[in-house]
């Protein structure tokens, strides 16, 4: 049973599109998985896609915003989809309950218990990370005492990359043998043989010069204003270069102003939210993608560019640190060094030959690693192993009603050398 706050139509960022395949290629595989998730309007409460049962369950009254009440609108969705999953459970009993991220921690442990089976957590990214190691504002430390909440409830705790579980052991206080570290997957066929759509992607964006382009959801640790504020540097080099960025967030009209601020005019096209398999010719028309994120945990739109045979340029940050390897699959910057990213992307558009080279060798390694069976099959392992440990810790002690623990006061995530 899977627990998660996005899933198609309702796709805010990476996490959607990475549990939707995850479910599937675990249907695949032959387990019986159901997905409970938020209502979207137009779609079916209850229904089988591709091997998996999806129960979309809408949020209890009263209405609250998401964009402005976070914590009350996650509050009254977690009453809904515990009573989902409850009624669920009553069908048929889950072996594993899988939480993605912190706005299910509720649901997922409320489940644990009434259950008794093992709870396995996939953090996807920390409130302390997307801040650089602090947590400004009263509202950021309640999302990380929830964060640091699901960590203790989980049986096993699943990261994207080496970095998150840095990142988590220290931030929670978890012993590194219970983190497990499994990569985000792709599904090449989805990414790969976009060559028919080409032509019409830069007909449509590309001017003159190069294409690039940004896709990733618009919020400040995604650096797409350092992307823009290196474009009059590019545009010297490359007189007709454009950019598109493609996604949709709160920093929107900003960035949308600083491009104004920029004068850069038709060099940049907003193009809002873009779905999978337009996102999909999109890439395999760039000359170049980047991902300039200040904070990284994995770096999914990295890992599908590189799967559509798009040149690479990320910041060496988090697990893009681990998924490019500078020089032979991309090239890598500094962080916030708009000097360093423009160089980078000019030394790939300037050199055809090294931009071919780094995206067959990405791709390459994108085949051997990153393939959606192989992510499912880790998975289970992890499912089997929490299995395991939940079975002989109930039998060592009688089952008794659980008492809320004790958050410690302990250092936030420690940033720099």
């Amino acid at each position: 049973m899977m627990l998660s706050w996005e899933y198609p139509p309702v796709l805010v960022g990476g996490l959607g599109r990475h549990v939707h395949a995850l479910a599937e290629a675990l249907a695949r595989a032959g387990h019986e998985v159901t997905v409970i998730t938020r209502y979207a309007d137009g779609a079916a409460q209850d229904e089988v896609v591709a091997g998996v049962r999806v129960i979309r369950v809408p949020e209890d009254p009263p209405t609250f915003p998401f964009g402005t009440e976070l914590l009350a609108w996650t509050m009254a969705f977690n009453h809904a989809l515990t009573r989902a999953a409850l009624r669920v459970a009553e069908q048929s009993p889950p072996d594993v309950v899988h939480a993605h991220d912190w706005l299910v921690t509720h649901a997922a442990t409320t489940l644990k218990h009434h259950l008794r089976v093992p709870l396995v957590a996939t953090v996807h990214a920390t409130e302390a990370g997307r801040h650089q190691g602090w947590l400004p504002e009263p509202m950021n430390r309640t999302i990380h005492s929830v964060e640091w909440w699901l960590t203790y409830q989980a049986r096993r705790v699943i990261v994207c990359s080496e970095y998150m579980r840095w990142e988590v052991t220290r931030l929670f206080d978890l012993p590194p043998d219970s983190v497990d570290v499994i990569p985000n997957g792709v599904a090449l066929g989805r990414w790969a043989g976009q060559q028919d759509r080409v032509a019409e992607v830069r007909s449509r964006f590309a001017g003159s010069g190069p294409l690039i382009v940004f896709a990733g959801r618009l919020v400040y640790e995604k650096g797409v204003h350092d992307l823009l504020t290196a474009m009059p540097r590019l545009r010297r080099r490359h007189p007709g270069i454009r950019l598109v960025v493609a996604g949709v967030g709160p920093r929107d009209e900003e960035l949308r102003a600083q491009a104004r601020a920029l004068r850069l005019g038709r060099s940049v096209h907003f193009t809002g939210f873009v779905a999978e398999e337009e996102l999909a010719g999109l890439a395999a028309a760039a000359d170049c993608a980047v991902v300039p994120s200040i904070y990284e945990p994995f770096g999914m739109v990295a890992l599908e560019a590189a799967a559509a045979g798009t040149p690479l340029v990320v910041a060496d940050v988090g697990g893009l640190r681990e998924l490019v390897d500078h020089g032979i699959t991309g090239l890598r910057f500094t962080p916030s060094d708009v000097a360093g990213l423009a160089a980078a992307v000019d030394a790939l558009l300037s050199d055809e030959v090294l931009a071919r080279r780094m995206s067959r060798a990405a791709r390459t390694e994108v085949t051997h690693r990153y393939a959606w069976p192989r992510i499912a099959e880790r998975t289970c392992g992890t499912f089997a192993r929490a299995i395991r440990e939940e079975l002989a810790l109930l039998a060592e002690r009688p089952a008794v009603p659980p008492l809320a623990p004790v958050m410690r006061e302990g250092n936030l995530l420690a940033t720099g050398d």
